[in-house]
């Protein structure tokens, strides 16, 4: 079965905010994505609100057919704001004052009081919850233990190793998450893998086995600045379709 396709529209928000003007429309090009074929959207709201706002959430929750997967800090800010919008999905990252991206995994393992906190808040409102984490034991077993529904496996060590053509080094990235894949379903979490994929390595990670949903973002809204959402939305979804 070939994975789900979630599109992070967090940069259509980035381009409109080099203007801090109305266009263009994250929820318009949410609305383009999913006419596509795609399966859901993800947009993460940053405690900055560097791109995507609150309006923008509140909006694409009465706009989004599909799923809709909300990026946020595990504070408690952020899950008051996610038990009012109500997203079918929470993913909690790690987030730093500076960082041009997400940088890494979250330590689940060194804040599971914190992050089982948030967990067990977003489930009260019924609202499942993916922790976004590096490919190692230790902290799929603290995902196990925090309660969360999912994992959402860092992909961008491999995506870096892609660009260096680094052939061993891209093999051994692979091996690691398909290793930690088996672990996590055998543990009885969902999966979902993201970061730094794009139109040339997206085929590698979609032959990995027990995978659901693939969640990518700048470099679609990249190619769609090109092409148009909804031919850049086909194109990867034929390349995760083909392995």
């Amino acid at each position: 079965m070939a994975k789900k396709l979630c599109v992070n529209i967090d940069h259509i928000a980035t381009i409109r905010e080099a203007r801090k003007v109305r266009e263009p429309e994250p929820v318009a090009a949410a609305l383009l994505a999913e006419l596509a074929g795609c399966s859901g959207i993800t947009v993460h709201l940053r405690q900055d609100r560097r791109h995507i706002n609150d309006g923008d959430v509140h909006l694409l929750r009465h706009t989004v057919t599909g799923s809709l997967n909300l990026e946020m800090a595990p504070s408690a800010e952020m899950v008051q704001i996610a038990k009012q919008v109500l997203p079918n999905m929470v993913t909690l990252v790690p987030e730093g004052p500076n960082e041009l991206t997400t940088e890494g995994g979250l330590n689940v393992e060194a804040r599971i009081s914190e992050i089982a906190t948030a967990v067990q808040g977003l489930h009260s409102s019924g609202i499942l919850v993916s922790l976004f984490i590096e490919p190692k034991m230790e902290q799929v077993k603290a995902a196990r233990k925090a309660g969360a529904n999912y994992v959402e496996f860092h992909t961008g060590h491999y995506a870096d190793a892609f660009e260096r053509r680094d052939e061993n080094e891209v093999e051994l990235e692979l091996s690691k998450l398909q290793e930690q894949i088996s672990f996590a379903v055998k543990s009885g979490l969902k999966v979902n893998a993201g970061h730094g994929l794009n139109y040339r390595n997206v085929k590698r990670i979609a032959e990995l086995s027990d995978i659901e949903e693939l969640n990518i973002g700048h470099s679609i809204v990249a190619r769609a600045a090109l092409v148009g959402m909804g031919r850049a939305v086909k194109e990867m979804l034929k390349l995760i379709a083909s392995h």
